[in-house]
């Protein structure tokens, strides 16, 4: 939400900077994600100045130049040469000095320099309107009344003043903060002040011209009805300010009408919307609900079928607007538009909500709507609205305000006492700091009565109902830093299973991250049309969109879709790791499953002078599997290839009937569904099983060996279906006491070598921990092993 600092302060007098305000504001909980500065003009017009004309002749060498000297209030007189039709001496002008960069209305800004222009020099420029962005016009240099002194700065002569944004990031349970008067109620709190309300001395109603009739048959949905009519209104663009108004905090102006309902709504916060009195039919406004069914044109031009459940606004042909939505296109203001009626509702956050959900449309005013809005406001903010666009667009209030609130919506009693505060908030507050906060916030002091408070709190502040949220409010008005940390903590020891999960969970993302991953945390909600398994789809009931409805069966496909979110944005290189869930429906029960997932895609290494790029490959995924397990001491497991649905080409690692992992290739498919256009490979941890297998690995410490490790080679012809691991099995099965590792470094398989066959050539490691291996010892090892490998894998051994 986007508030306006020079707005906010139309309903609160401070002195504080900015800066000092966005700091209170997050400390009172309204936190300020970003504040930026918002210049009236393009470059704020630093460095134009207000200047007199001395002289102006003709330029020697160009019939269409003027070669002045201009007074700019300093030591020294400038000479600038000007090429306006319109320069005389004796104007006063606005002139850029050297050194300033000019910002027009259209093209690039450009810097003022000393120059020559056709032989004569010139030390800056006397400017057009659309040359330092103050309009369009060029048909001349810009003359300044006769009285102006020579020396004012641009942006003080044309009263030009900078603004501040804050972006606050507002939480759901915080509507009435949703409006420069609400950022202000708490700003008031905070200071104890009063907030200054709009004056609407100058409203005057009417009931001598166009009059519309108002029912309302759904109460409960509609609890509150305020409108009138206003007849003769111009609908024209809005003038200057307004539009700066909006525009500052992200918002198109369209006319004056609709400016003014956009302006009150994020002033009081109270949506508004128009209608053209004239389009509506039989004279008469009805709010009710529609059948099932009914076909109806929103603004937009989109013709939607309304649920029985929509509440409507209608008129005696039918709908013209869905409750506190979306308008009608039959009923919208247009510039041929003269008469308005103007509404001012309270609707029920729930009903809006639903419909809004139901037809997809997220505007303004369902955003407040659904989440609160004040009962007590929409008398005032019609009022407001209607003095604006009667000052805006001409015309008159020609009817009395029809208000038709038939159930007032009552304050929230709340009993609390000061110990309970005192207790929930762990410091003791003086008893007059806490009724001094709560009456600040607007909330009523009914009685008090030995330490206990009866509150009435306004309607408008939807989240407080109880006396913990009583607490909450005085808590965040008198400071969180307020309340000293205490010295000492009492806690209980609690026994946790070992491996910690966090730690291990920890030390495998450091790993990672040294080994230049990047964790990501994806959204477990994704596409229905993701799932691999539909039947075990865990499906929302409320789904947010089509692209949210599901929760994911995988970590795959969120992943996929940040890939290509960095390689459309040129970050083809991608190494990431997500801890996360999957979300499955098996038998009628919902099952999570903890997963790790690991992403390469692009180049492992970037290109440099000495090296080309290297693109990220199948073995490079191994490794980072392999360093995974490593690092968690899982051994004793056996690899196989795959032929899953989610892989290209891949292998898995499994211990009996449980796999540990699967890694691979994506398929071709996965990478078309979410835009990804180049290879990635992926592994999928079971991490769940992967603890399990920790904690029951016993640590075994043993002494380095101090008698030297032997290394041998071996090559031979083995069935291109035979793999290393099972030669690695072999080998560790014929020596399981002196063997301690076993490598391929050569593979080779090609036309020199017969049909069917590829080379191997390995390398085995040998060590006795007790004595130096000898010669004789080595090769018996080797012609066991060599013996069992022509045996069990058919190889052939070469010399």
């Amino acid at each position: 939400m986007k508030i306006s600092y020079n707005w906010l302060k139309q309903f609160i007098e401070t002195d504080k900077t900015p800066q000092e305000l966005s700091l209170i504001l997050t400390n009172i909980g309204l936190e300020v994600e970003s504040l930026d500065k918002v210049q009236a003009v393009a470059g704020g017009l630093e460095g134009l100045v207000t200047g007199q004309v001395l002289t102006c002749v003709q330029h020697p060498n160009a019939d269409r130049l003027r070669v002045t000297t201009v007074d700019v209030g300093g030591p020294e007189v400038l000479q600038v040469v000007c090429g306006a039709p319109n320069v005389a001496a004796g104007q006063k002008v606005i002139v850029a000095t050297v050194g300033t960069t000019v910002h027009p209305t259209d093209g690039e800004p450009f810097k003022i320099s000393k120059s020559k222009i056709r032989g004569e020099v010139s030390e800056g420029m006397i400017c057009a309107e659309d040359e330092i962005g103050l309009g369009a016009s060029h048909d001349g240099i810009m003359v300044l009344p006769a009285d102006t002194a020579a020396g004012i700065p641009a942006k003080a002569y044309f009263k030009l003043e900078d603004d501040y944004v804050y972006e606050i990031g507002l939480t759901p349970n915080r509507a009435d903060a949703a409006s420069h008067l609400g950022v202000a109620r708490d700003l008031a709190a905070y200071f104890r002040k009063q907030v200054q309300m709009p004056d609407l001395s100058d409203f005057n109603a009417g009931a001598d011209g166009l009059a519309l009739g108002v029912s309302v048959e759904d109460t409960l949905a509609c609890p509150r009805y305020s409108s009138l009519t206003i007849s003769g209104v111009e609908v024209k663009a809005s003038p200057d300010w307004l539009q700066d108004k909006l525009k500052v905090i992200g918002i198109r102006p369209i006319n004056n009408v609709v400016d003014v309902t956009n302006y009150v709504l994020h002033d009081l916060g109270q949506p508004l919307h128009a209608f053209d009195a004239d389009q509506i039919s039989g004279g008469k406004i009805i709010v009710k609900k529609c059948e099932e069914g009914t076909p109806f044109i929103t603004l937009d031009g989109v013709e939607r079928k309304l649920s029985g459940d929509d509440l409507m606004i209608c008129d005696a042909e039918g709908p013209v607007c869905i409750a506190g939505v979306f308008g009608g296109k039959r009923s919208g203001v247009t510039e041929s538009t003269v008469n308005v009626f103007l509404e001012s509702a309270y609707f029920n956050a729930v009903s809006v909500r639903k419909t809004a959900k139901r037809h997809g449309l997220k505007t303004d005013a369902s955003f407040r709507f659904e989440r609160g809005t004040d009962p007590d406001m929409t008398v005032t903010a019609l009022k407001r609205a209607a003095l604006l666009i009667v000052v805006l667009g001409g015309g008159k209030v020609t009817s009395e305000v029809s208000d038709i609130y038939p159930i007032p919506v009552k304050p929230f009693e709340v009993e609390v006492s000061y110990a309970y505060i005192n207790k929930l908030i762990g410091a003791e507050i003086p008893d007059a700091e806490i009724k001094s906060i709560v009456t600040a916030l607007g909330i009523a002091v009914k009685s008090e009565a030995e330490g206990t408070l009866q509150l009435e709190v306004p309607p408008y502040k939807v989240d407080v109902t109880r006396a913990c949220d009583i607490t909450e409010e005085v808590l965040r008005i008198y400071g969180y830093d307020n309340i000293a940390i205490p010295s000492k903590v009492n806690a209980s020891l609690s026994y946790s299973q070992k491996p910690d999960r966090e730690q291990t969970q920890h030390a495998v993302a450091d790993l990672l991250t040294a080994n230049g991953f990047m964790e990501i945390w994806c959204n477990s909600l994704t596409k229905g049309a993701y799932s691999k398994h539909p039947e075990e789809a865990v499906q929302i009931l409320n789904p947010l969109s089509s692209d949210l409805n599901v929760m994911r069966q995988s970590l795959l496909m969120p992943a996929l879709e940040s890939v290509a979110y960095n390689q459309n944005r040129k970050t083809a290189d991608i190494k990431f790791y997500e801890f996360g869930k999957t979300y499955h429906l098996i038998g009628g029960q919902y099952i999570e499953r903890p997963r790790l997932l690991l992403v390469l895609s692009g180049s492992v290494l970037p290109e440099q002078w000495n090296h080309k790029a290297a693109p990220a490959s199948f073995y490079n995924l191994k490794a980072a599997v392999d360093a995974v397990l490593g690092r968690l001491g899982v051994t004793g497991y056996q690899s196989a290839e795959i032929g899953d649905a989610d892989f290209a080409y891949g292998l898995k690692y499994f211990r009996g009937e449980k796999t540990i992992v699967t890694f691979g290739a994506v398929t071709g498919a996965d990478r078309k569904k979410t835009g990804v256009d180049r290879e990635v490979f992926y592994a999928d941890f079971d991490w769940a099983g992967l603890l399990d297998m920790v904690r029951k690995n016993r640590i075994v410490n043993r002494d380095v060996s101090k008698y030297p490790a032997v290394r041998r080679d071996l090559s031979m012809l083995v069935d291109t279906a035979v793999n290393f691991d099972q030669l690695k099995a072999i080998a560790y099965k014929s020596e399981k006491k002196l063997i301690r590792n076993v490598q391929v470094f050569d593979v080779y398989a090609g036309d020199k070598l017969p049909a069917g066959k590829k080379s191997y050539a390995l390398n085995f490691t040998l060590q006795d921990e007790e004595q130096t291996l000898t010669d004789k010892q080595i090769d018996a090892v080797m012609q066991k092993i060599i013996t069992n490998l022509v045996q069990n894998a058919g190889a052939e051994i070469r010399k």
